[in-house]
């Protein structure tokens, strides 16, 4: 690790968010008495149009490659990014924890639920280094709140919790296929493999972890255009309903969880919803300045507070409360939270982490418990999927 604590990253999949990481980077400045910031050495894609984003954009590169093993060969390298395909996951994430690098990795982590298992058996080989999850939203103000009263003790005994992700990407059925539309590359999690874990890192982080799942998937759109305008099968879930319970304390309680691609009118919007019989609060990155909370009073009448946020984010920056956060913000907070683990550890500078592998392992028996539901059209318990297979 380099002493001035300036972290050296290498970036593997240059894609939408890999130029997101490389834009964080130089927005560093906006964070308020901070450590250094990453410092982008070697990019790796087989997109030639990728790798010049990064050769034109990103200053302190030095190498770009086709060849992600010739990326991890580098000593200059403390820390990896890691953006591809899910197919590709478990040989690159392996691969880059065996070659000694930290590693910020892209959800599902792993295809399937064997990969997943094969990523963490590595990842348990290897204490030494840092492995994280991207998953943005919940450092949103709003969501912070919510897990400050989490950690406070706040909601009383949990009635309920509402967690999801949606979006409209694919109400288009001309829009053309990828990767993501494709059982091969994507795995046949479909949708809830792509956005599933944003809906659960929350949850999962306050310990509600579900016991069983009913699940009602959703394959709406079957077939696309292809690169040549030719209809090709397009075999994966659209939309995704599961219905959890959860049991904690004592207390077992349902969750509701939504990972939706053809959600109407949806830009992108992630949300979380807790009841609990003290309080409850909602928040949803639709309206991403206003926070909805409830303070239960016994014989008092009951209503719903509206509170406007304003920038408060869980690491200062140099914006003014006043400001209005966004999706470029909840990055570049993911990444200071990702650089201030691997420098502080335990000793974080505030207490709320990015997603873990157990939180993504968790999430897989979650999803591959959620398959088998669809085909017996029955509730099924996670413990079935916790043998090997």
């Amino acid at each position: 690790m380099n002493t001035d604590r300036r972290i050296r990253f290498g970036v593997i999949g240059c894609g939408l968010m890999g130029r997101h990481f490389a834009i964080a980077a130089k927005q560093w400045g906006m964070l308020r008495d901070f450590m250094d910031g990453p410092q982008i050495v070697a990019a790796c894609d087989i997109v030639p149009d990728n790798l010049a984003w990064f050769k034109s954009n990103v200053e302190t590169l030095v190498e770009t490659t086709r060849d992600y093993r010739a990326l991890l060969a580098r000593e200059d390298i403390d820390a990896v990014y890691c953006a591809v395909p899910h197919n590709l996951h478990a040989e690159i994430y392996i691969d880059t924890i065996k070659a000694g690098k930290h590693l910020l990795a892209e959800k599902p982590f792993g295809i399937d639920l064997p990969a997943n298992r094969r990523i963490m058996a590595t990842v348990a080989e290897h204490p030494q280094l840092l492995v994280r999850i991207s998953s943005e939203f919940p450092f949103f103000p709003g969501a912070q709140r919510i897990a400050a009263a989490v950690r406070e003790g706040r909601f009383g005994t949990i009635i309920e919790v509402r967690s999801g992700f949606l979006h409209s990407s694919d109400l288009d059925p001309r829009r053309p296929i990828n990767w993501k539309r494709k059982a091969l590359t994507n795995g046949e999690y479909g949708c809830m493999g792509d956005l599933g874990l944003h809906a659960v890192h929350m949850p999962f982080r306050f310990g509600w972890r579900p016991v069983n799942v009913r699940a009602l998937l959703s394959n709406i759109v079957r077939e696309r255009p292809d690169e040549k305008g030719v209809m090709v099968p397009c075999d994966t879930w659209d939309n995704a309903v599961l219905a959890t319970e959860v049991e904690t304390a004592g207390n077992r309680f349902p969750m509701l969880i939504e990972t939706k691609r053809i959600a109407p009118g949806e830009t992108n919007t992630w949300y979380l919803t807790v009841f609990g019989t003290l309080y409850s609060a909602s928040f949803s990155t639709k309206y991403p300045r206003t926070l909805w909370t409830l303070a239960y009073q016994s014989d008092a009448e009951q209503a719903w507070q509206r509170t406007d946020l304003g920038y408060h984010s869980a690491y200062p920056t140099v914006a003014d409360g006043i400001f209005e956060f966004g999706f470029t913000d909840a990055i570049l907070q993911m990444w200071a939270a990702f650089i201030d683990e691997l420098i502080h550890g335990a000793s974080m500078l505030q207490p709320f982490r990015c997603a873990t592998p157990e939180e993504a392992e968790v999430s897989h028996r979650l999803f591959s418990a959620a398959l088998e539901s669809q085909r017996s059209g029955q509730v099924v318990e996670l413990a079935s999927m916790e043998t090997p297979v």
